[in-house]
């Protein structure tokens, strides 16, 4: 009766074990110092025409990351939600945005922070489209409302 017990005891005693290593890499990765330009970024179009995106650091279809992003000229992203939050920081043209309290026109320097689940038109400007650097806690998504 005592063997299975043992047992049991260092299993769990691995997993925690585990879980500490899993957390120190994690607290290990996050104190890299990382800079990234966004005139030398490697820009991919994304399944949404008229957008393009640079990773800086993470991953946007698993988790935690950050991006920068293009909308071409008069890009239209319709009304829409994202699971996680969405912070944006504009570098040229505007970032344009509208919800039920009113618009916005987000232009180079400006800060925008979408919270997750918050209904929203986003898109970029007519002429110049919108070049921002783009951070978000979870995964990527754009979920369309209708």
């Amino acid at each position: 009766m005592k063997k299975p017990l043992i047992g049991l005891g260092l299993g769990a005693l691995l997993i925690v074990a585990a879980a500490g290593v899993l957390q120190a890499q994690k607290a290990a990765t996050a104190r890299k110092v990382i800079y990234a330009s966004s005139s030398g970024a490697k820009f991919e179009k994304s399944s949404m025409n008229g957008v393009s995106m640079a990773a800086v650091w993470g991953n946007r279809d698993k988790g935690a990351h950050a991006t920068f992003t293009k909308f071409e000229p008069g890009y239209d992203a319709g009304m829409h939600t994202h699971t996680n939050d969405v912070m944006v920081v504009v570098i040229k043209g505007a970032y344009l945005y509208k919800d039920d309290a009113g618009e916005k026109r987000v232009g180079p320097g400006d800060f925008l922070r979408v919270p997750g689940g918050h209904k929203h038109w986003s898109g970029g400007d007519k002429t110049e489209g919108a070049l921002f650097y783009e951070e978000s806690p979870g995964k990527f998504d754009l979920v369309p409302v209708k």
